[in-house]
């Protein structure tokens, strides 16, 4: 019997399986590329979040001083209310309409006959409150286990069928 040489055969196997070194390194040209590519769309997510994360803090900061501003011109509106309505300045204004002070022993009161002073109203008693029909239907307060066994078992049966009497 003749034995092939196992040293070639093992050395054509290898040299048939074996890769071109033009592939090899178009594998890892791709491989790599890959990599890159995959880097590339992490950047551009964290990018794009960072992004909307800075739009979204100015905004913020937009708004608050919108807020901020229209605090203030309600403060100067109310400092400059406050002033208008100051007891020398309404006494000053009234001088100049022609109005005078005057003393208590000058005031004149005017008695009306039959006139009362209204009396403040006074609430009823609540009337007891009665709890309203649900609001929801019964369909959405069914289960997912009801449903399927009103599905899956037989309607019920009322008369016997197929029985002696």
């Amino acid at each position: 019997m003749n034995i092939p040489n196992v040293n070639y055969t093992v050395h054509y196997v290898v040299h048939a399986y074996r890769q071109a070194p033009w592939r090899i390194q178009r594998q890892w040209i791709g491989t790599f590329m890959l990599m890159v590519l995959g880097l590339a769309m992490v950047a551009s997510l964290y990018l794009d979040v960072t992004a909307q994360a800075a739009l979204t803090g100015r905004t913020i900061q937009d708004l608050s001083y919108e807020i901020n501003a229209g605090q203030q011109a309600n403060a100067s509106l109310q400092t400059k209310l406050s002033e208008l309505t100051s007891t020398h300045v309404m006494e000053q204004r009234a001088a100049a309409l022609g109005y005078q002070p005057i003393s208590a022993t000058r005031i004149q009161y005017v008695l009306v006959p039959g006139y009362s002073a209204p009396k403040p109203a006074i609430l009823a008693a609540a009337p007891a409150l009665k709890p309203s029909a649900p609001s929801v239907l019964p369909e959405y307060t069914e289960s997912l286990i009801d449903w399927f066994d009103q599905r899956l078992s037989p309607p019920p049966t009322t008369g016997l069928i197929g029985s002696s009497q």
